[in-house]
């Protein structure tokens, strides 16, 4: 192979060479289209929201025969059909100017061609035999990093569900690093997201433990449709207002800037449905100096020591998660 030449195209450029018959989308050694109208949409909504995407690598050779240039896709036939189909109108995409999922030709002009306008990376392989590009197609396809469950979530589900998700958790990534939820290694985990996606179910269906298979089949449950979405989101935008209204010392240095009990705070907060700011900041410095107190657990109030075994121990079953609810509730209502 001679080298790899990086480029950009924009996706209009991919749709004329499809046009005019010079885009190879399904080379002998690549899999059929096997994308999830979910999948194709989640790549969609990614440029829509100009994030980036993974480089597209397209074999460049001149088919004598016909005198003409061919693009053989190496890497991202799922990416270059999901493109082409959506700019065929064969499914429907969010867009965050639009409330619901809408087709290539129900956007706006000026959306039409922003999307068409969009660049994408390209690497083109030059002078690559089959053997070049057999063993360029394994490399990039090659993982070798052991995924948590919820990367495995990310990379299994592309849906409604999975995007309010994401969606919901990295716009609160200064809050997790500020109020000293979630350390930079845990986020790089997707340890927020998790969390975030176990606080949207709690939130939409009655508060039940966390499950890690749980999770995983509301997720494929809702991966088309999760019509509890626009519900969830104004519950969470009153909820995190209502949140970073409170000083950040109350949060970050006492048990509430623990997930699992910042988890309990927060549904309390969606039961209330008027609050006073004074009076939360004011129960939880309460509820934490009892927590830490001097006083041996054994001595003091039941519903005192309740709270410190619902907070100290698997945190994360039902029973637990009421006691902390309830017990919050009563102290910040």
């Amino acid at each position: 192979m001679e080298r790899v030449d990086y480029q950009s195209l924009i996706i209009q450029d991919l749709v004329n060479l499809d046009a005019k018959g010079e885009l190879n989308k399904s080379p002998w050694y690549q899999r059929r289209s096997v994308w999830l109208p979910s999948q194709k949409s989640y790549l969609l909504n990614t440029i829509f929201e100009k994030k980036p995407i993974p480089a597209l690598y397209l074999r460049h050779s001149i088919d004598l025969d016909k005198g003409i240039s061919i693009k053989e896709v190496v890497d991202g036939q799922q990416r270059t059909r999901a493109l082409l189909e959506f700019y065929e109108n064969k499914f429907t995409a969010r867009h965050p100017e639009h409330p619901k999922k809408v087709k290539f030709s129900e956007l706006k002009n000026s959306q039409k061609e922003s999307f068409l306008l969009t660049a994408i990376p390209i690497g083109f392989l030059l002078g690559a035999t089959d053997s070049d590009v057999i063993d360029i197609f394994a490399r990039i396809n090659s993982v070798s990093k052991t995924l948590n469950s919820q990367e495995k979530r990310n990379a299994n589900f592309s849906g409604e569900f999975k995007q309010l998700s994401v969606s919901e958790a990295t716009a609160r990534t200064e809050f997790w690093k500020d109020y000293k939820i979630f350390s930079a290694n845990s986020i790089a985990r997707m340890d927020e997201v998790q969390f975030t996606s176990d606080l949207i179910m709690n939130i939409a269906e009655p508060l039940s433990s966390y499950s890690a298979a749980k999770l995983t089949k509301y997720y494929e449950k809702h991966d088309d449709d999760f019509p509890k979405r626009d519900e969830v989101q104004k519950k969470l935008t009153r909820i995190f207002d209502t949140l970073v209204s409170i000083k950040p010392e109350v949060i970050q240095n006492t048990i509430f800037n623990r997930s699992p009990i910042l988890f309990s705070l927060i549904i309390s907060l969606d039961n209330i449905k008027k609050h006073s700011i004074e009076k939360i900041e004011s129960g939880l410095i309460e509820m934490d100096l009892r927590f830490d107190s001097d006083i041996p657990v054994s001595k003091r109030a039941k519903e005192d020591i309740d709270f410190y075994n619902a907070c100290s121990a698997t945190t994360q079953s039902l029973e637990n998660r009421k006691t902390r609810v309830d017990y919050i509730t009563k102290h910040i209502s």
